[in-house]
Formats: C-alpha cells, structure tokens, sequence
C-alpha cells in the first residue's frame, strides 16, 4: 500500500460502523465511509462534537447537518493550498489519500532532468495538477465540470501558481485526447482519475469496467516517444489494483518498457494505529 501520512492539515482521527472522523485544518467532519465495516467504539468526543456530519439518505444521496462551519476554507500540504468546501454527495474538493501520488509525480518530475508536459484528465479540482506545476512541469487540466476547473484555478492563484504554464480546458475528457492526437500533440506524463460511473455530453453512458480499457489505449496514443509515467487512480468497489497492473503492462510496457505497480492508497488512523483503505492507483513508470 501507498501511505498518504506527511500531512499536517489533515488528519483522519478515527473510523468505525461505516463512518470516519476527520480533521480538516481546526474543523472537525464526520463523513460515511463504505470501508469502515468495522464496530470498533466511538471514544473520541469528536465524534459527538463535530462540526459537520454528513448524513446519508435511505432514499439515497444525503445531506450535510453544519455547526458553526464557514462555507469554505484553505488548507496546505507542502507548497499546495486548496481550497477545502464540503458539497453534495459528502465531498470536500480533495482527496488527501492522493498526497502519495502527488508526492511521486513531484518526485518523477523533479528528477527527470528534461522538460515535463503532463496531462491530467478528470482532473477535478487540481491537486495532481499543482503538484505537477510546482515540480516545473508544463500541464494541461481537463475536466468536463465549468465549476472544478474554475476551483482549480483557485487552487493555483491560492499556491501562488498562477503564472506557471498551465492550461485549463473545460471538455469531455475522451473527446479531448482524440483531438490532441489529431493535432499531433503529445504528452511525456498523463495522470487520470475516471469515474465509476458517469455520462458524457451527449448522454452517452460511462462505466469504468466496460471504458477503462479502450480509454487507456487511446491515451497511449497521446505519450511522447520517451514518456516519463502514467497514474491511474480507481475508486471503483470491488475492483482489484491487480487490474490496473494487467492494463498497464499490456497497453504502457508492452509499448515503452518500463514497469507498473499497483496498490492501494490509505490513509493512516491517528486512534488505531492502523490504515483505512481508500482506493487503488496504478503507477507506469518508464
């Protein structure tokens, strides 16, 4: 497993009977959790004295029960601020379980001794983005959300990354790789983040486990001649990281070299001691 624990304005206290409990900066979130099947107790007093607590819906969806909670607010890691606001659907803008991955594509970057451009598809509010940018590489953000690439750049403006090389481009994520390859564009580091389960413009159905394959091969038509890496991130239920590897290493190192790796992000918990699984990610590097 990949361990996102250098944080220092987040911290997941503790999780148990579906739920986790969560410190974002000062303020304390309960959100649902579908990993945390265990019925470990509830000691912390935080648990009780939150203030906010997503509350999930019989009926499906849910909503959020605020106590003296601004609508937003900013946390760090590292050389990154993002902007932190809980919404819909118990999300709050990041996924810290990502830092890990952010730490690798800072690292792989830093080291390559050569210019960087790196695509980041269903980028969402732009943390991989940022890392990318902070590290020197060029970026291009695409995500078919107005209101994420608008939050992203927010993000950038906050991280003082404003005037690095980013491009931030609204469109459908698919549509987009298959006009860059007709352009004869190419990118020597894709970073991508598909959803389970989605719909394009035109109402067409998305679904990781019937799409991956064929979007990923797409993607290795838009890799420069010596790429650098590639991070696919799942969050799919119940689909083994050893899936990831499969693809990788028969689209990526069939065609590169290199090799690729699989695990599972986690988060460590301040209360157990132990690891909350929340995701896998696939890492190609040449």
């Amino acid at each position: 497993m990949w361990i996102s624990d250098k944080w220092q304005d987040y911290e997941l206290i503790d999780c148990s009977r579906g739920e986790k409990l969560e410190r974002w900066g000062e303020w304390i979130l309960v959100r649902p959790d579908p990993q945390a099947i265990w019925d470990t107790p509830q000691r912390d007093k935080r648990w009780k004295n939150y203030n906010a607590c997503y509350h999930r819906s019989s009926t499906g969806g849910g909503s959020w029960e605020k106590r003296d909670l601004p609508e937003s607010w900013a946390i760090g890691y590292g050389p990154l601020t993002f902007k932190v606001k809980p919404m819909n659907f118990k999300h709050t803008g990041i996924f810290p379980e990502q830092a890990a991955n952010w730490e690798f594509i800072m690292s792989k970057i830093e080291n390559a001794g050569r210019p960087v451009n790196v695509l980041n598809l269903f980028a969402y509010t732009g943390a991989a983005t940022l890392a990318a940018a902070a590290a020197g590489a060029r970026v291009c953000h695409v995500d078919a959300a107005k209101g994420m690439v608008a939050w992203a750049r927010e993000n950038a403006a906050a991280s003082g990354l404003s005037d690095r090389p980013i491009r931030w481009i609204v469109d459908d994520c698919t549509k987009f790789v298959e006009r860059e390859i007709r352009r004869g564009n190419r990118y020597d580091a894709i970073i991508m983040d598909p959803p389970s389960y989605g719909r394009g413009p035109n109402k067409e159905v998305w679904k990781l486990e019937d799409n991956l394959w064929a979007f990923v091969s797409l993607c290795a038509e838009v890799l420069s001649e010596k790429p650098l890496f590639v991070v696919i991130n799942s969050y799919t239920t119940g689909l083994s990281p050893l899936v990831l590897t499969y693809i990788s290493e028969s689209i990526f190192t069939k065609r590169f070299g290199g090799r690729s790796e699989s695990r599972e992000l986690c988060l460590p918990v301040t209360a157990s001691g132990l690891y909350l699984p929340c995701g896998a990610t696939c890492r190609w590097e040449a």
